[in-house]
């Protein structure tokens, strides 16, 4: 189902394309709506065990609940000016910062990590919704800007304890960041070619972001090199043939 509602101007997505990203400093959802998601993230957090707060990959594979948030017209009508009409639901994730504790996310493409398993990478975006307020402080998103040409780069290893990852990209020219500074209920979005990351957290606020990603169906999820992953069609229809768990 579509509304007809694009919540990006021509300008917006113009930017979009050409810097890999765009700051939607408006409420996604109403309050009421941003509640009862929180809440579900607040069970999904205390159920963790013996995860860390920023490794809640995934949490509508586990909670149907989410699917209300991921697949909602507040926010496919902000992936369409980008992606298109027809759209699938790629992932999701919580990432939470603990305070003072938070690991730093290194430099890195998302596209990197899910090399093989899409036939494309340019028509990926992620929805980086606040669950809490995002500063430079708790340490929110940054990224480099115009650097969604590839998807590719270079990596180098790292202290994995410290870090969500164990690589990170090489050379990177950290007075160009861009910092990602949004008020809970707020977003940005980015190309999954973007490099991107975020420094510790160093403050007493924990800093949560709900991850929503989506792809154009013009691209192929191959089956093979995603067992057990699923997919839903969340607007338009399937173009290329990937196995959507609601078609």
């Amino acid at each position: 189902m579509q509304s007809n509602i694009s919540l990006l101007s021509s300008e917006d997505t113009a930017f979009y394309k050409k810097n890999g990203y765009h700051l939607y400093k408006k409420q996604v959802f109403s309050e009421e709506k941003l509640t009862r998601l929180t809440g579900i993230f607040e069970e999904q957090l205390a159920l963790k065990g013996t995860k860390l707060s920023d490794e809640l990959d995934t949490p509508h594979f586990r909670d149907e609940r989410l699917l209300e948030f991921l697949l909602a017209d507040e926010v496919l009508d902000l992936v369409e000016p980008i992606l298109g009409p027809n759209i699938g639901l790629w992932s999701s994730h919580f990432i939470c910062k603990d305070p003072l504790v938070g690991r730093a996310t290194p430099w890195h493409e998302d596209s990197a990590y899910w090399k093989g398993r899409l036939s494309g990478f340019d028509k990926i975006v992620t929805v980086w919704l606040a669950i809490d307020r995002s500063n430079q402080e708790n340490g929110c998103m940054r990224v480099i800007p115009g650097t969604h040409d590839n998807g590719f780069s270079e990596y180098e290893e790292v202290d994995g304890k410290k870090n969500l990852f164990r690589s990170q990209i090489k050379n990177i020219d950290e007075s160009k960041a861009v910092y990602f500074e949004l008020e809970r209920g707020e977003c940005s979005l980015h190309d999954s070619r973007i490099i991107h990351g975020a420094k510790v957290n160093t403050s007493q606020f924990r800093r949560c972001g709900y991850t929503m990603r989506y792809f154009s169906t013009e691209d192929r999820v191959i089956a093979d090199k995603n067992k057990d992953f699923k997919i839903w069609l969340a607007r338009g229809k399937d173009v290329a043939g990937s196995n959507f768990v609601n078609v």
